[in-house]
């Protein structure tokens, strides 16, 4: 559902290094900020590679990353009732995901892992290009699309990449010329940092939110426990987010609406005992970590990936479940047109390249010094960058161009590599 042309091209250039090493804290030299594993569960490359693969305790972003807090035992909204009532009380909860087809398509929204082996391609930007993120990104010719395999509603598209720790989603996806995919919509999200996307802009979700992350999927839940927030939709939003949802798309006037990032959990008396042992795994993360408002939608389904050993059955005991079941988390702090966050967009102190001519098949190493950055891309070739520098070999002359983006906005500077 949505929400509120430009082109990135790939000239046959060659990266010598994106090291996923040499990280800055946000503000610093580079670009995004903080190393170590996501959610404090170990390294990206412990992920398998597939579509649908496991990710083998993975758990994207930070700790410290809302999306794995728990909230448990954070204060109720003042209005979480009305709230409630106006979603409809005995609304009941979907499990928008499953086995198997429903309507010709997969049920749910799909992933697929790649490693260093899958080289980045180009990025067509449509619709909403001003918000998106330019390309190159690794996505594999056979990356799933929502709605496969008769693509319809969002196509969004989902890539995770174990090598250099990055996701990579796109909205209203499709296969373009040759190698190159197309888009309304594109974001990258530092699987290793809490990127803050800038303030009013959409991502692949209408909230500005990654999708991934919220899903529920299959070796999750076999593993036996989920660690991190769940993603929702419901039909009718007002125009306001709260982090870290940056985004809104508004459809209701009426103060009781949702607004986008809204957290809703399972009340914690919830008896769960009389559910399936899987079921019960995706009930006490609604208690642990809630659910956050994603888009607008049917309301109080909720996200996951498709695969084929789900049991369907099974997952519509969670239909028994309605909105009176949950409260809505303190919303603090609550954005409006009123009182949205001000502030500089990152700063380009400088982009260069060294040595500035070389010949065809020589490295130049792109150089550069950045604040007020949550992450930096490098457009035509290189993509999602941290650090510093990285080199290339670009096959002939090239003006590449620094993309800094922070939470107050987007700065960017060109540099020129001559070849001779």
């Amino acid at each position: 559902m949505r929400r509120l042309p430009f082109a990135v091209l790939l000239l046959g250039l060659t990266v010598v290094a994106a090291s996923c090493g040499s990280t800055s804290s946000v503000g610093g030299s580079g670009g995004g900020g903080g190393g170590g594993g996501g959610g404090g569960n170990g390294a990206c490359s412990q992920m398998a590679t597939g579509i649908g693969a496991g990710l083998n305790g993975f758990v994207p972003f930070p700790s410290s990353s809302l999306w794995n807090q728990d909230i448990s035992g954070a204060p109720v909204d003042g209005n979480s009732a009305a709230i409630v009532n106006f979603i409809g009380g005995s609304t009941a909860v979907h499990p928008d995901f499953g086995a198997g087809l429903y309507g010709g398509s997969k049920i749910g929204i799909p992933y697929v892992v790649v490693g260093s082996s899958q080289a980045p391609v180009t990025v067509n930007l449509e619709a909403y290009g001003d918000e998106s993120d330019p390309g190159p990104m690794p996505i594999p010719a056979n990356a799933p699309i929502e709605g496969d395999p008769d693509p319809s509603g969002d196509q969004h598209v989902l890539v995770l990449d174990n090598s250099q720790c990055w996701l990579y989603e796109l909205f209203n996806a499709s296969h373009g010329s040759g190698s190159s995919w197309n888009a309304d919509s594109t974001a990258a999200w530092d699987l290793l940092a809490n990127e803050q996307r800038p303030y009013t802009w959409t991502s692949a979700d209408a909230a500005g939110l990654p999708i991934f992350p919220g899903l529920v999927r299959y070796d999750e839940v076999a593993a036996g426990s989920i660690r991190h927030a769940l993603r929702f939709t419901l039909q009718h939003s007002r125009a306001a987010f709260v982090p870290p949802a940056s985004h809104w798309a508004a459809n209701s006037s009426d103060p009781n609406a949702a607004p986008m990032g809204m957290r809703m959990r399972l009340k914690a008396g919830f008896d769960v005992s009389g559910f399936s042992a899987k079921n019960q795994v995706i009930l006490t993360a609604l208690k642990k970590y809630g659910m956050i408002m994603a888009d607008n939608g049917s309301s109080m389904y909720l996200s996951g990936a498709p695969d084929d050993r789900w049991d369907n059955d099974d997952l519509h005991n969670l239909g028994s479940l309605k909105a009176s079941d949950f409260e809505v988390v303190q919303m603090n702090p609550l954005y409006t047109q009123s009182n949205l966050p001000h502030g500089n967009a990152p700063s380009i102190a400088s982009f260069t390249a060294s040595p500035g001519t070389v010949s065809a098949g020589q490295i130049t190493t792109l150089s550069w010094s950045v604040t007020g950055a949550s992450y930096l891309i490098i457009s035509p070739g290189v993509g999602a960058v941290r650090g510093t520098s990285v080199g290339v070999k670009p096959a002939q002359t090239t003006t590449y161009t620094l993309y800094a983006t922070g939470p107050f906005g987007r700065s960017q500077m060109n540099a020129t590599v001559t070849v001779q």
